[in-house]
């Protein structure tokens, strides 16, 4: 064998485990249904909120675009967070939910969560319809996860909390699928369920000049952490968006409202609080359809920084007038 040869057979080898690299984000055109299809998903039966018995591959995801999460009701933490996310992207895409895009939140928590549990889980968040929620056999949902690539060990006998990473969008029929997170922006995951997902092959018609791209203001700790914790379920004198979030209170005015020491604390133990019956936690839980606050699991230096955000935007959006020196002295 020539070197020449010997070189070529080293480039194919070299392409050939590239493109095995990538099988899982873009399948061939050829066979996408042979390796994403029904030898690869389990047909698992489950049931729905409303009771009704389905397949998964059969009727949930074959040649669909969808978004699958797993969570359980009593989860006090990332599960509120993902479905109040998800809440967000139906609210953007409309009536296009259960036409030609499906949701599905799946229990990790069958024995619990009963399809009664579920509907009234879903009617407290105010879930619009296209949107199913599932329970089943524990055996055949763990199996899921790990087909799906969402199983994390730990997460069911509450030894780690770490179950973000419990989302994943993708269309059957192509073989594209992409794991996404509950902190993701709702534009965003629209954007790639409503458009990429269905159209991901094709040219864009669209061109973009560098030159005429905006400047891009760097956000603040506390601003990010508001955009990624809490714009899922409340606003910030955004009455504009005010329909995807109305879930929790508009927080503008919140740090001028409520004792310093109390809001510090309802922002890092929501859950202790509400066990412990404060009196204005309370009223905040049945003020807002008995939705708990959930933990965001933040430092004091994190709640410290999201709390100084809240004060700039509120101050930003309702200066108060300047306290003149007599005004003072009384």
């Amino acid at each position: 064998m020539g070197w020449k040869t010997s070189k070529i057979l080293s480039r194919l080898l070299l392409l050939t485990l590239c493109s095995a690299q990538w099988s899982f984000a873009a399948v061939s055109e050829s066979a996408p249904a042979q390796q994403w299809g029904r030898d690869y998903f389990p047909n698992t039966p489950l049931i729905n909120q409303d009771g009704q018995p389905v397949r998964f591959f059969d009727d949930l995801i074959k040649d669909k675009v969808v978004a699958i999460n797993f969570i359980f009701t009593t989860c006090s933490d990332s599960c509120p967070l993902e479905t109040a996310r998800l809440r967000q992207v139906q609210k953007l895409l409309g009536e296009r939910v259960g036409r030609d895009v499906f949701f599905y939140s799946i229990s990790i928590d069958p024995e619990t969560d009963t399809p009664e549990v579920l509907k009234h889980y879903a009617e407290k968040f105010k879930i619009g319809p296209g949107w199913q929620f599932l329970t089943g056999n524990k055996d055949d949902i763990t199996l899921l996860r790990q087909k799906l690539g969402l199983f994390i060990k730990g997460v069911d006998d509450g030894q780690t909390k770490d179950h973000n990473l419990s989302l994943i969008i993708g269309n059957q029929s192509t073989g594209r699928w992409m794991k996404a997170s509950a902190m993701e922006n709702p534009y965003v995951l629209a954007d790639r369920l409503g458009k990429s997902l269905h159209n991901w092959k094709l040219v864009s018609a669209n061109t973009n000049d560098y030159a005429e791209a905006p400047s891009v203001r760097q956000p603040s700790v506390g601003e990010q952490i508001y955009r990624t914790r809490c714009s899922s379920c409340h606003t910030l004198g955004d009455t504009e968006h005010a329909g995807m979030r109305s879930i929790g209170p508009d927080l503008l005015g919140v740090t001028r409202q409520r004792n310093p020491a109390w809001l510090t604390r309802w922002i890092k133990e929501p859950d202790v609080m509400l066990a412990e019956k404060d009196p204005l936690a309370m009223l905040l839980y049945e003020q807002y359809n008995r939705l708990a606050m959930p933990n965001l699991r933040l430092g004091d230096v994190e709640i410290s920084a999201l709390l100084t955000y809240l004060e700039e935007e509120t101050e930003r959006l309702q200066p108060q007038a300047p306290v003149s020196t007599s005004q003072a002295s009384h």
